[in-house]
């Protein structure tokens, strides 16, 4: 069975930095794409940064200079790091795996880390 934790959220003052991890534990295939969104409580899930298996990696425009992620294929894992934090960016972070169109295609979500930047 496929597990996906989040670790790594806190919180953290402005301007402060934080690091999270991603562990996927079950994966028999490996993901083509890792990532990682967040959700404001009364707003959609935004996408903050994603990274392809040629290592290849996008940014929404708001974090790009601060946030840097990269990941583990050997351990299916992912990470954030997270500097210059604002409160704008206190929401919970969400870790996605996707296997497409390659099969078999999956797609797995982790239940999510808090983040919570003060002013």
């Amino acid at each position: 069975q496929v597990q996906v934790v989040e670790s790594g959220g806190g919180l953290v003052q402005a301007g402060g930095s934080l690091r999270l991890s991603c562990a996927a534990s079950g994966i028999i295939f490996k993901p083509d794409t890792m990532g990682w969104y967040r959700r404001v409580p009364g707003k959609q899930r935004e996408l903050v940064a994603t990274i392809v298996s040629n290592g290849s990696a996008n940014y929404a425009d708001s974090v790009k200079g601060r946030f840097t992620i990269s990941k583990d294929n050997a351990n299916n894992s992912v990470y954030l790091e997270m500097n210059s934090l604002q409160p704008e960016d206190t929401a919970v972070y969400y870790c996605r795996l996707i296997r497409f169109p390659t099969p078999p295609t999956y797609e797995y979500w982790g239940r999510g880390t808090q983040v919570t930047v003060s002013s």
